[in-house]
């Protein structure tokens, strides 16, 4: 390839970068822009328009946000807690047990990564309805509690780990989850940040599972509750509903610009090849 083509591949690959960067953040700054602006200036850009914060609390104040996230907390911490405790011993065995079938298991653990969710969505709510589950949060996190992706994350990453730290941990007496918990684990930290922060953003913006399986405020997360908000046919403004969706974005959003570069590197880390 020549000079020119070189420089020509290059300024067109930034062209469409940037293009595709304008593209997914005008949705995000026109938000930003309604919800601290007044209603009048929905439709209208005017450098000097008045700020305010009256958007937020109106928002606040005509829904039940502060249960809707309460909701969305317990929900995330029960659904990470699970997959971090069930796919670390799951990955643990895959990595340095040796027993039959564990090659057709795992793949079956991957096979699960090309299941879509939505698929199960019938027979899960059927099997939450003989539990006497519907309307739970532990309904809803109840199918997400493992994770093939975390189980394969992980694994890849334990298999890394030399074995000669197993050696020396069980001549010094450790015992399996000794051995688990002093070594593998510590030394697997960045990809533990990496799938958390994957997971977290996954659940609090999990939609349609909550939507069915929750009939009531108590159990509601933060995205049904934003959709319930914004279908009220009471006149709403673009503003308010804006501001609402800010609020419950917010927390990801400064959550990614705070560990983007941790999250980036974790995933570097993680022995993905």
């Amino acid at each position: 390839m020549t000079r020119a083509g070189f420089d020509l591949d290059r300024i067109l690959n930034t062209l469409g970068a940037w293009t595709l960067a304008v593209m997914w953040a005008l949705p995000l700054l026109y938000a930003i822009w309604t919800a601290f602006h007044p209603s009048a200036y929905e439709a209208r850009f005017d450098l000097f328009a008045p700020l305010t914060l009256e958007n937020f609390a109106k928002a606040w104040s005509a829904a039940p946000f502060a249960r809707y996230f309460v909701n969305t907390f317990v929900l995330v911490t029960l659904i990470l807690t699970g997959q971090l405790i069930l796919c670390t011993l799951a990955a643990f065995a895959f990595a340095r047990f040796a027993f039959p079938g564990r090659s057709i298991l795992f793949s079956l653990v991957l096979l699960q990564l090309l299941v879509m969710p939505d698929i199960l969505i019938v027979e899960n709510y059927k099997t939450m309805g003989q539990l006497g589950l519907v309307d739970t949060i532990t309904a809803i996190a109840l199918p997400y509690l493992a994770s093939g992706f975390g189980i394969f994350l992980l694994r890849q990453t334990f298999m890394t780990i030399p074995r000669e730290l197993d050696d020396a941990a069980r001549i010094e007496g450790v015992g399996v989850l000794g051995l688990l918990w002093r070594v593998y684990v510590p030394l697997a930290k960045p990809t533990y940040l990496a799938f958390g922060l994957v997971s977290v953003s996954h659940h609090w913006n999990n939609f349609l599972w909550p939507l069915i399986i929750t009939n009531s405020v108590e159990t509601r997360p933060v995205t049904v509750g934003l959709s319930v908000f914004s279908a009220i046919d009471s006149g709403v403004e673009w503003a308010t509903i804006n501001a609402a969706t800010l609020m419950t974005s917010g927390p990801l959003l400064i959550a990614f610009l705070l560990f983007q570069r941790q999250f980036v590197q974790s995933f570097m880390r993680a022995g993905i090849k």
